[in-house]
């Protein structure tokens, strides 16, 4: 308010502008390969895309390959809003920043900028802002000095799984884990317990074995017919469904049996 305030004398005098100003979206044609990420996350529909695919040669020994080319890309700035979306979403970095901000027409339907026009203002876009010198490397920066690892560095003296795994099957092992399956204990546990039975119960009932089958008969070997189920815990087999009568059924012989009576 104390002092005269000078008018810039534009288009003479440049404005001074601050070097991140969002003047305009420039192209890097090369980088672009027509994913439509941007066209669809723009909030105004402002961005047009055209491409068709192409067949590249196969190499020797390969398959052909097919590629995007882009056709058009056309950026409507009547309707942008300068939001930013489309230069954060692009993976392929195509598009950026500019500060140029000298594009106005007279007509609004000029503002529609195709490619050609939108990669002029490409060489204008400043290079990215230098890395804080106390922050860390980048990850890429640390993964491509980082030795690469063959297969030949296991340590000295180590046989390795490889070997482990040949010796655990052909039996050979160390301290008591190597005895055990073939030791007395394996032998005692198919032998019975003295003072038991084999046969049916002692109280005269069918056991389990003998109630899985439904004739009261104790179950044969698994055969053809026959499964095993996995799901139980004592491993019970499991008679043909087709051998179970359906209870309160007599048998043939007894139905006759009971109509020659009545």
């Amino acid at each position: 308010m104390l002092r005269k305030s000078v008018t810039q004398q534009y288009p003479e005098v440049k404005p001074d502008l601050p070097p991140r100003s969002r003047g305009v979206i420039a192209l890097v044609e090369e980088n672009c390969t027509s994913c439509m990420l941007c066209a669809r996350e723009c909030p105004d529909w402002c961005i047009y895309i055209d491409s068709h695919k192409e067949t590249l040669p196969a190499p020797e020994g390969g398959r052909p390959r097919q590629r995007n080319v882009l056709d058009r890309f056309a950026i409507d700035f009547a309707l942008c809003m300068y939001c930013g979306i489309c230069i954060e979403v692009c993976p392929f970095d195509a598009l950026f920043w500019s500060p140029e901000f000298e594009y106005a027409e007279g007509d609004i339907r000029n503002l529609l900028h195709e490619k050609d026009r939108l990669a002029t203002w490409a060489p204008t876009v400043l290079p990215p802002p230098a890395h804080d010198p106390g922050a860390e490397p980048p990850k890429e920066l640390t993964a491509a000095r980082r030795p690469a690892r063959g297969p030949s560095t296991a340590r000295p003296g180590t046989a390795g799984p490889a070997a482990d795994r040949a010796g655990t099957a052909s039996g050979v092992g160390s301290g008591p884990a190597s005895g055990t399956a073939a030791g007395p204990v394996a032998d005692t546990a198919s032998e019975p317990a003295p003072g038991t039975e084999t046969g049916p119960s002692s109280t005269g009932q069918p056991s389990a074995e003998e109630f899985s089958t439904g004739t009261g008969q104790p179950s044969s070997p698994p055969g053809r017919g026959e499964q095993t189920s996995g799901t139980s815990r004592r491993g019970r087999k499991m008679a043909d469904p087709r051998s179970i009568r359906p209870p309160g059924r007599l048998d043939p012989e007894k139905t006759r049996e009971s109509e020659e009576d009545s």
